[in-house]
């Protein structure tokens, strides 16, 4: 019996050992640090007066690092001569190479930069102040900056404080005092001595803290501004779960003020004048390209070639007049891989004024096919002129029907087009009116007010058309029907407190517009619309030119107001919605739906860590490599 017994405990006990040994778990590394690094000293101390200090040293209660410092720390007033910020072990080093001004409280503001070395735990908002004076000025002011165009909030812009009233001040002078927005497009301007301010917004490219290039994005306030603070309370509600209110404390805090400042960004109309670049598409034809519209066409001198004719070349703007197409008529030169030649064109200077500057420039032909027999160049004479004709199947009953050629045609007219409409089983010639796409040269619209359910026939007739290398189309037709007013829904929106010339724009969820409309009589009118979910926009047009205007500072104009009305709105066929917007009730702040923003604020949430079972894992995979063998 006494043998049974160690028997059974001695199979107890392998089959303990055995257990054991297939479960082996790797030790995880216990709970997650949480917990960001604590600042625990410094050399200079924080907010010590009558100091100028060339080398700050800031201490933690663990190993940190830095993100970007030449990015997320700010510095103000702000240093021309840019600091070196380093993190060593456990401590933030910031050796500054500018003068300090006297009297004057330093702020280093450290945005979300400082972290701990392994879980990345960041200080939110941490700031460090010092001053060459007696006193540690210690307002502040803060708001937000958003996009005029779209009310995007915009992050990673610098905002300053100028003293100075006068408005050349913004464009002449560093900033006073400055701090960046953040991903939310917030910002918190600290350490401001008391007084009277004006403030801006500044897209700072050449970091001089001033506007001074045209092309930087700027906001400004109207009003001036006066810090100020009050003794108040807030409220501060704990939960005993997420549906039952513990306690509700009321605490005293200081609230600085204004601290709902509202700045909109935008960049003033405005573009240098130059040529982008020189191309050769095909043998006989070139194109110029520059970064804005042109008002006359440059005219060419030959170089390295002789025309036989004075008119050897045949001009089109294109592409809102930002493009110029030269059509070579002469074809004595065109087996040239490069025609040389020489152009005036308008061109800004470096005191941005439009001057006329001459370039001798090339036409290069890259890529040339393999030459052709006579026959088959004879042949290639023969090709018919490309024309392409976009009506057919079911169209929209607002659209119009596009007509592009390959190649300049010569006086194409309405004459040229037979237009039909489809009455019982007869076909009934109807009018229309036919003109030149303002974009392509090549293209034609074909418009007329289609309505609901109709049935349309066009037609051309072969070698009607004629191009400027006298080629003819083929012939072409083409039936095609209008939608029934059914695949349709229509919106009303009543537009509550305008009072001024607006128009509204429908938007995708791509924050793109798709229609607009102007407000009448209290509202806009959308009819016939692609069932989908749409988003709206009302721009209050100022000058009455049915477009959003920027501003301008030289003027002390303010761009052109845009609201974005809260609600999405699902069309549906055969369906009506009337929508009431109050077009200021809702902050303009919290206006833009979050589905449509792209600057979206960026997700702080961290990873739930399974600190029972997370070594399990490894031990099951580890079990299983065992039994396979």
């Amino acid at each position: 019996m006494i043998n049974k017994y160690i028997n059974a405990l001695i199979a107890i006990f392998l089959t303990c050992i055995a257990y054991s040994c297939a479960n082996m778990a790797s030790p995880n590394g216990g709970p997650y640090d949480e917990t960001p690094p604590r600042f625990i000293g410094s050399r200079p101390l924080p907010n010590e007066t009558n100091i100028k200090p060339k080398r700050i040293e800031l201490v933690f209660d663990e190993i940190v690092q830095i993100d970007n410092p030449l990015e997320n720390v700010i510095i103000t007033p702000p240093q021309l001569m840019m600091p070196v910020i380093r993190s060593i072990s456990n401590r933030i080093v910031i050796e500054l190479n500018d003068s300090l001004i006297d009297n004057t409280t330093y702020t280093i503001d450290f945005t979300n930069s400082i972290s701990d070395n392994n879980e990345k735990n960041a200080i939110d908002n941490f700031t460090f102040a010092f001053s060459t004076g007696d006193v540690i000025d210690s307002l502040e002011v803060s708001g937000i900056l958003l996009n005029a165009s779209n009310l995007e909030p915009m992050p990673g812009i610098t905002i300053g404080l100028h003293s100075n009233l006068e408005d050349s001040a913004f464009t002449s002078e560093t900033f006073l005092r400055t701090s960046r927005t953040n991903d939310r497009g917030r910002f918190t301007i600290r350490n401001i001595a008391e007084g009277t301010y004006r403030i801006y917004a500044l897209n700072d490219v050449n970091r001089d803290f001033k506007f001074d290039q045209p092309a930087e994005d700027i906001a400004f306030l109207d009003s001036i501004i006066i810090p100020a603070f009050e003794f108040t309370t807030q409220q501060d509600t704990i939960w005993r779960d997420s549906l039952t209110v513990d306690t509700i404390l009321v605490r005293p805090y200081t609230r600085f003020t204004p601290d709902n400042i509202e700045l909109f960004l935008f960049k003033e109309d405005f573009s240098r004048q130059y040529l982008l670049r020189a191309e050769r598409p095909s043998e006989n034809r070139g194109i110029l390209r520059f970064n804005a519209s042109l008002d006359t066409i440059p005219a060419l001198t030959p170089v390295n070639f002789t025309p036989t004719d004075s008119s050897w070349y045949f001009t089109q703007l294109a592409e809102e007049n930002t493009a110029v197409n030269y059509w070579f008529t002469d074809l004595s030169f065109l087996d040239q891989d490069t025609i040389k030649f020489e152009v005036t064109y308008p061109r800004s200077d470096s005191l941005n004024i439009l001057r006329a500057h001459t370039d001798t420039l090339d036409f290069v032909m890259r890529r040339r096919q393999a030459r052709r027999s006579r026959d088959n160049d004879e042949e290639e004479t023969r090709l018919p002129l490309g024309m392409s004709i976009k009506a057919s199947g079911t169209m929209e009953v607002y659209d119009t029907i596009r007509i592009e050629f390959n190649e300049p045609v010569l006086d194409f007219t309405a004459e040229h087009i037979l237009l039909e409409q489809a009455v019982d089983t007869l076909w009934h010639e109807v009018d229309f009116h036919l003109y030149q796409d303002p974009d392509n040269s090549l293209a034609f619209f074909v418009e007329r007010k289609w309505q609901y359910g109709e049935e349309f026939r066009i037609s051309i007739d072969s070698a009607t058309v004629f191009s400027l290398y006298e080629r003819w189309n083929n012939a072409f037709e083409s039936e095609f029907k209008i939608k029934q007013e059914s695949e349709y829904g229509h919106l009303y929106i009543e537009t509550l407190n305008v009072d001024t010339t607006a128009f509204v724009e429908l938007l995708t969820a791509g924050d793109l517009p798709v229609r607009k409309a102007t407000v009448n009589d209290g509202g806009a009118l959308f009819m016939n619309l692609r069932p989908g979910k749409y988003y709206a926009r009302i721009i209050i047009d100022t000058n009455g030119n049915n477009e959003w205007d920027t501003g301008n500072y030289a003027d002390k104009r303010q761009p052109e107001a845009v609201y974005y009305c809260p609600t999405a709105f699902d069309i549906m066929s055969n369906f009506q919605i009337e929508h009431t917007w109050d077009v200021t009730g809702t902050p303009v702040t919290r206006q833009k739906p979050l589905e449509i923003t792209k600057n979206k604020p960026r997700e702080s949430t961290r990873p739930i860590r399974d600190y029972r079972n997370e070594g399990r894992s490894s031990s099951s995979s580890s079990s299983n490599i065992r039994r396979s063998f």
